[in-house]
């Protein structure tokens, strides 16, 4: 993995720089992680504090009485997770890294909420983002290029 891995959020007002490798990464489905993104699981990597450098500070949700998530109030991306107390380490969410590629998931956390029918989709027909017209036109319309 690269010595240091950029992200942000989807607007851009947010941005990070993170150096060194991952301490973990994995996939969350309890149910705060759920509620929180609207999602059936969401993917972090979990890196220490000292390591993760901020341009444009993130807003911060109580999303429990014992952690909060850095997000984008602008945009609503979702950054990460950490503990309030007592954590020198932070999860920040695979997602939003510009290359979320050299991550791989270790284990699955909250385990208890997996929803199965959801964690393996091999086999279901695939279709890229550029055979959808609708999406497509609508994307040249509006900025005069196909999606990326």
């Amino acid at each position: 993995m690269a010595e240091e891995m950029t992200g942000g959020c989807a607007c851009g007002r947010v941005r990070f720089a993170v150096t060194g490798e991952p301490d973990e990464a994995y996939l969350c489905h309890c149910r705060m992680c759920q509620r929180s993104t609207g999602s059936i699981s969401i993917a972090f990597a979990t890196f220490p504090v000292a390591s993760i450098a901020w341009d444009g500070e993130p807003d911060w949700y109580d999303s429990s009485p014992i952690a909060r998530r850095p997000f984008c109030s602008a945009c609503g991306t979702s950054l990460g997770f950490m503990f309030k107390k007592d954590s020198d380490k932070m999860d920040l969410t695979v997602a939003s890294f510009d290359d979320p590629s050299p991550f791989a998931p270790w284990h699955n956390f909250g385990a208890e909420s997996i929803h199965r029918a959801w964690l393996n989709a091999e086999g279901l027909p695939e279709y890229r983002t550029d055979q959808y017209q609708k999406l497509v036109d609508k994307w040249v319309e509006a900025t005069g290029s196909i999606p990326e």
